[in-house]
């Protein structure tokens, strides 16, 4: 076992851990954290995509380890839970259909969220090629494509 402490979605939470258990595992098998959903196990989908150190990473390709005193904020902290309010990316995607079965919406969402902080302003190819590694088996994109844009709309007003 391996003693990791680190900070996930505003907390400081400390456990012993497996060396090989996955960030994905952790945060949903010990955190509870089931927002951040389990896909493909390949890192294909993106399913998992939560921010480290606010960059977007699928979970299930970094060892809970390698979060070692670093901050993860997953879906269920991107919200500003006392005030109530979603997150504008969140707000986005209900307002705009940008989900289906939601399978795959936290990822998505988080993959947004990353792809807006680093391009406030992206044109409609910008955003299919920032959420690429992201993928939905139910929509066909459009809404998700639209629901990105509606809140980088919505940031500069």
């Amino acid at each position: 076992m391996t003693k990791i402490e680190l900070t996930v979605d505003g907390a400081a939470v400390s456990d012993d851990v497996e060396p090989r258990m996955l960030l994905v595992q952790y945060l949903r098998e010990k955190l509870g954290k089931t927002g951040t959903v389990i896909g493909c196990d390949t890192s294909n989908c993106g399913a998992c995509t939560v921010h480290l150190d606010g960059t977007s990473v699928k979970s299930c390709n970094v060892l809970a380890v390698q979060a070692n005193g670093r901050t993860v904020t997953t879906i269920e902290g991107l919200a500003d839970t006392a005030e109530g309010d979603l997150h504008p990316v969140q707000a986005s995607f209900r307002e705009c259909h940008g989900l289906q079965c939601g399978f795959c919406t936290p990822g998505m969402i988080m993959q947004a969220v990353d792809l807006l902080g680093e391009n406030p302003d992206p044109t409609e190819e910008e955003v299919r090629l920032g959420m690429e590694g992201n993928l939905c088996r139910c929509t066909g994109y459009h809404n998700i494509v639209k629901s990105v844009l509606h809140a980088a709309e919505g940031a500069k007003a």
